[in-house]
């Protein structure tokens, strides 16, 4: 089928210029890049060398995909990914997946920044996903359906792997980190929401909301990847004291908590069978 050939041309590229097998892929949100830089380097390629990849243009998004080894673990890093305010398209958002899975890679690591209706978290906490709420309005497995891809009705009772969260939450108890488990909301973005629609969201039982890795992990889910997904709380959306948006102090509010997105990501690789 025609996704299926697009990924083997990306995958063809690709194998050009690194011919390592990764075990893991992470996928750096907004503001997240020092992860990348724990990364030793074999290679790295910009999205636009390869073939169908679209590009980033998201806030401090580098668009690049690096090779190498995180604590001796082979690992390949997306600087950057894509989002439907964007102007992109389901596949295009979750064609890297598709790729990274047939490079090989078991497991993915979602990272992202987020903002919190939950009144217990505060700026620069972590949170660790383990259920979503899709409300984008569409659903990347809509249409034809590649049976050597994937099933045609993926479940999705425990789309974030149990194993995976359990060794997060070790790890984050053992370093005496601010780790939620949480709800996340995902929406289309990119205006932010008003006072009604944080309080609907909060009605609903999400705990954060964002702008992406939903459509990420149903694609991961179909294709047999486990999921990881982890972010950062850099700004409080209470409807009934709500401040306008300051994306500066967002971006520095990643910044200043990415050293412990960075250790938790790590111990927990370190820590979790892949």
């Amino acid at each position: 089928m025609e996704l299926r050939r697009k990924i083997e041309d990306a995958v063809a590229m690709v194998r050009q210029k690194s011919p390592m097998t990764p075990e893991v892929g992470i996928v750096l949100g907004t503001g997240l890049s020092e992860l990348s830089a724990a990364v030793v380097r074999e290679t790295s390629l910009p999205y636009e060398a390869i073939p169908h990849f679209a590009r980033a243009t998201g806030l401090e998004h580098r668009s690049e995909m690096v090779f190498g080894r995180l604590d001796g673990k082979p690992v390949v890093v997306l600087e950057g990914r894509f989002h439907a305010y964007e102007g992109y398209t389901p596949e295009q958002i979750t064609f890297p997946i598709r790729v990274l899975r047939a490079l090989g890679v078991r497991a993915v690591v979602l990272s992202n920044i987020c903002g919190a209706m939950n009144s217990r978290y505060q700026r620069g906490d972590l949170v660790l996903i383990d259920d979503h709420i899709n409300l984008m309005g569409f659903n990347p497995l809509v249409g034809p359906n590649d049976d050597a891809l994937g099933p045609r009705f993926p479940d999705m009772a425990r789309p974030y792997d149990p194993e995976l969260l359990e060794a997060a939450d070790a790890v984050a108890k053992g370093m005496a980190l601010r780790a939620h488990h949480a709800i996340y909301a995902a929406v289309p973005g990119p205006s932010l929401e008003t006072r009604a629609e944080y309080r609907f969201l909060r009605t609903i039982g999400a705990d954060v909301v964002g702008m992406s890795t939903v459509p990420e992990v149903i694609v991961a889910v179909h294709s047999g990847l486990r999921v990881l997904g982890a972010g950062i709380v850099t700004d409080l959306c209470d409807p009934d004291a709500l401040l306008p948006v300051n994306v500066p102090e967002i971006i520095a509010t990643a910044r200043a908590a990415e050293p412990k997105l960075t250790k938790l990501v790590r111990e927990t690789l370190k820590r979790a069978r892949i």
